[in-house]
């Protein structure tokens, strides 16, 4: 609760970058920059290289070994900057923005300072410090959009992207070296983490691969249609994004953890898994909805007026919030179990159906990348991954239709009635911000209501209900709420 209680703080913050950002910043900026963090994604990872989730996943980890991780990260920190910069011509010539010259090796900067970080927050993780994690990756949020906002309005442009990117770095790494006490001492023999780096190699380049395939859209739409309309496309897709990731990701943090320690309990570990799972996805469902059949009075409200060509991209990413946030929470299931080789081969298959999808849409501009992209993951992609995960395991492959069974249908509910309500109810005269705040309204009772409609909601209604005991410390809150997930 403290984790996701901080973290509705930090999308707060992101919320207010995009809001505020996107009347500061042209379309063109976002499209330049996102030519460029295609590729930081990928080499975030490769800085990484799982070594952090291998420390959180493993049951016993030695001073020695941590300090030998610690310089491996930190090695890789540099590297990723150096193949960073030395990409800066090539990028330039693809995309053929000049300005990607000067700034892709100037952000690479931010991978010196996230390589240092690394096992201190993977510390922490293992810790279950989340609330101390929480407070860093808000402070670290609020730092990147405080000096991009300046930035911005001292004219730099496509720079206060850059200083935005770098000051969330720095405030990372100073957040994570305040909050964890350990301090790293001479590496010792590479074969003491030769089983981490194993581990960890299977999970990054599973990561890698699936980042690239996702990020693919974005380099093919910026080669193909030119900065604006992958400026466009990125807005919409971070849109998407900035709720699944935001509730994914530190929901990761603590299931990886406590999920690795639930192995041995098969019963136990399915159920904490497939309750944590269905929440996400009734979270998530809803505002998908709101998406496909709202996308015109969101945009308007949370871009501006200008960006109304990204309303048709968002409604069709809508899609994707039925099977998304499952599909994310995949990696939960493969790492737990150290099934990492198996999650690399799913993760080359999903990325080459990913990739087939990008390029049938292409043709048709961002709007028919998005369509391509969600309709296909909705038919083909999502359906093979979860065939995949749930041939060996607690959870089966049907266990994720069963729990998708109610967001499915609350997302559905919602899009209808939200298309009736603008169909049907005069709202143009409004302001923008005064009709999202009616369909929002709409969608969060549509929701509940059809949430009730199925036992599985309702035991997540009333589970939700004892949350005021949870977090009093009551103790036979915590066993009821324990025996009903």
């Amino acid at each position: 609760m403290v984790t996701l209680v901080v973290q509705g703080i930090k999308v707060v913050a992101q919320a207010g970058a995009i809001v505020i950002l996107a009347r500061l910043l042209a379309p063109d900026d976002f499209g330049r920059f996102a030519m460029v963090a295609a590729f930081l994604a990928a080499l975030e990872l490769f800085k990484d290289l799982g070594l952090s989730t291998a420390t959180v996943q493993r049951r016993d980890v030695s001073l020695g070994q941590l300090d030998t991780l610690f310089w491996l990260n930190s090695g890789l920190g540099v590297a990723a900057a150096g193949i960073m910069a030395a990409l800066a011509p090539l990028l330039a010539w693809f995309f053929g923005e000049p300005v990607l010259l000067t700034i892709t090796p100037v952000v690479a900067v931010a991978f010196l300072f996230t390589g240092m970080a690394a096992q201190h927050l993977a510390l922490l993780r293992r810790q279950m410090r989340f609330s101390l994690l929480a407070v860093i990756q808000v402070a670290a949020e609020v730092a990147g959009l405080a000096a991009a906002v300046i930035a911005a309005f001292a004219g730099l442009g496509i720079w206060a992207l850059v200083v935005q990117r770098i000051s969330w770095a720095i405030a990372t790494a100073m957040g994570a070296w305040i909050a964890c006490n350990w301090r790293p001492g001479r590496p010792g023999p590479f074969a003491e983490v030769r089983s981490f780096v194993h581990f960890g190699g299977n999970a990054t380049a599973s990561m890698v691969v699936s980042y690239m395939a996702g990020n693919l859209d974005k380099v093919l739409i910026g080669w193909y249609w030119g900065a604006a309309p992958l400026g466009l496309f990125e807005r919409s897709q971070k849109l998407l994004l900035l709720p699944i990731r935001n509730l994914n990701i530190p929901l990761g943090n603590v299931a990886l953890a406590a999920l690795s320690r639930m192995v041995d309990e098969p019963a136990r570990y399915r159920n904490s898994y497939l309750a944590a799972v269905e929440r996400l996805a009734m979270l998530i469902a809803p505002l998908g909805g709101l998406f496909v059949a709202g996308s015109g009075p969101v945009v308007a409200l949370v871009l501006g007026e200008r960006w109304s060509e990204a309303a048709p991209i968002l409604a069709w990413m809508g899609l994707a919030t039925i099977y998304m946030p499952a599909s994310y929470a995949l990696s939960w299931l493969y790492m737990s179990q150290d099934r990492t080789p198996e999650m690399l081969r799913a993760g080359l298959l999903g990325a080459a159906m990913a990739i087939a999808a990008v390029l049938c849409g292409l043709p048709f501009g961002p709007v028919g990348v998005a369509a391509a992209f969600a309709v296909s993951g909705l038919l083909v992609r999502g359906p093979v991954l979860f065939w995949l995960a749930g041939r060996r395991g607690p959870v089966r492959t049907q266990d994720f239709y069963i729990i998708l069974a109610a967001p499915t249908a609350g997302g559905a509910a919602v899009a209808g009635v939200v298309w009736s309500i603008r169909r049907w109810i005069p709202l143009d005269g409004l302001p923008v911000g005064a009709e999202v705040a009616i369909l929002a309204a709409a969608s969060a009772v549509t929701a509940f209501l059809v949430c009730l409609l199925f036992p599985r909601g309702r035991r997540v209604v009333r589970s939700l209900g004892r949350l005021p005991a949870l977090l009093r410390g009551d103790v036979a809150g915590r066993a009821d709420s324990t025996v009903s997930a």
